[in-house]
């Protein structure tokens, strides 16, 4: 059986930028350390230094690390308790999802001047169908490096590009690159990309899995790709060995889908300290609602179901939804809903995490409006995106959509309505 190796940037000619790219038209495109460097970006100061971005608190969890702080082993979806143990020196800051989702409009923008076939994976990744552009803007390595020098010059980020025949091998080509690489693997040699690589590297195999590919003396995609199907269905179950069989020979028919849309939109926060304050969770889902109407505002969509996530203390999940008459993107109609949940469930418990989800999205243009007897013709929604707007622009310190909502709370207790 073979060594495993991992994805190590680059060094093998036959995998580089300059390799033969006349069959591989896929490409993807992974902006490095995403979070981190457009904080980075706004404020200069922090150049070079190691930055961490995610929650602050005791059981916040890292979003984004700069590759200086990764040199110390921080990395995305670890414990921020884990991340200043490693790294006390960093500079830990909370997220600033506005300042992200601007700069994600602005890149996928340029990739949508090279080629229509778009489809974005999140804020800071997303596959590009080529194929067409050629004559317009020359072969895909050529691309690339166009589509990676506009990153720089216009937004003062880099990214990394894999350019391949397949959406599969280009992902992994983009994280071989990185950072701020360029690697094309050649329409012809597929195999001698992938078969090196450890099993972990195939889409599906997660650290359980891999762990049991292992047992059986599985420790490349090559070994894997050898091994009979009749084994992989015994270690893995019969749906999940067809996929893995397929990926390991470098077989990926799915095209570039830039009709992909997110299911939902949603966000979190689990407190430092178990909670019982209903003031304290009614403060948390004000800001929830207003972070999920920020990220649907800012991917064009709108939703109808809006969901409340409770966690208890004793780790219990509790979830609670409420489909609206018509969509919406507001934290205004997002909070109401959701606390009038959370007041109808009336939890005796301690609370660990809450959350705001909304799902069933469409897009946001001609979607109906919810029509309120005697209001006016421009409310909480443009006051929202308003708000957006400067906090894209100013940053953090200006009012923003869960101050807004604040300020109406306390307008009415101190103007309540007449019977």
């Amino acid at each position: 059986m073979g060594r495993s190796q991992s994805l190590p940037r680059g060094g093998d000619p036959r995998f580089g930028p300059d390799a033969d790219d006349s069959a591989s038209g896929i490409l993807h495109v992974d902006m490095d350390a995403f979070f981190a460097s457009v904080e980075v970006r706004a404020r200069p100061e922090l150049r070079g230094r190691a930055v961490v971005v995610g929650g602050v608190g005791s059981r916040g969890v890292v979003s984004s690390a700069s590759y200086e702080a990764r040199r110390y082993g921080v990395r995305s979806a670890m414990p921020t308790s884990r991340a200043r143990a490693l790294c006390p020196h960093a500079v830990y800051l909370p997220p600033n999802f506005a300042a992200y989702s601007a700069a994600s409009r602005a890149v996928m923008q340029i990739f949508r001047d090279v080629t229509p076939l778009v489809e974005p994976l999140s804020l800071d990744e997303a596959f590009l169908d080529v194929t067409g552009a050629r004559k317009l803007f020359g072969p895909p390595a050529t691309i690339a490096r166009l589509i990676r020098q506009r990153v720089a010059d216009e937004q003062g980020l880099t990214c990394s590009v894999g350019v391949a025949p397949s959406k599969f091998v280009a992902k992994l080509g983009s994280t071989r690159a990185k950072p701020d690489g360029l690697l094309v693997v050649p329409a012809g040699q597929v195999l001698d990309f992938l078969h090196p690589l450890g099993v972990d590297a195939l889409w599906g195999v997660g650290e359980r899995a891999a762990e049991t590919l292992r047992r059986l003396g599985l420790a490349t995609v090559g070994d894997l790709a050898e091994a009979p199907v009749g084994m992989l269905r015994k270690a893995v179950g019969a749906a999940s060995a067809a996929h893995l069989h397929e990926l390991a020979w470098g077989r990926d028919p799915r095209r570039v889908s830039p009709e992909h849309v997110d299911k939902s939109i949603g966000a979190e926060v689990t407190f430092d300290a178990d909670v019982a304050d209903p003031m304290e969770i009614r403060r948390a889902l004000l800001a929830l609602s207003a972070k999920v109407g920020v990220r649907l505002r800012s991917a064009g969509h709108v939703g109808r179901t809006v969901t409340l996530k409770v966690r208890l203390a004793d780790f219990r999940t509790v979830n609670r939804s409420r489909t609206l008459d018509v969509p919406t993107d507001t934290a205004r109609e997002m909070f109401d809903t959701v606390w009038a949940l959370y007041t109808a469930l009336d939890p005796a418990e301690r609370i660990r995490l809450v959350g705001v989800r909304v799902e069933g999205l469409t897009s946001a243009q001609g979607a109906p409006r919810q029509l309120t007897l005697g209001a006016p013709e421009r409310g909480w929604r443009e006051a929202e995106a308003a708000a957006d707007a400067a906090a894209a622009r100013f940053g953090r310190s200006v009012i923003g959509p869960a101050s807004l909502l604040a300020d109406r709370d306390a307008h009415r207790k101190e103007n309540p309505p007449h019977p």
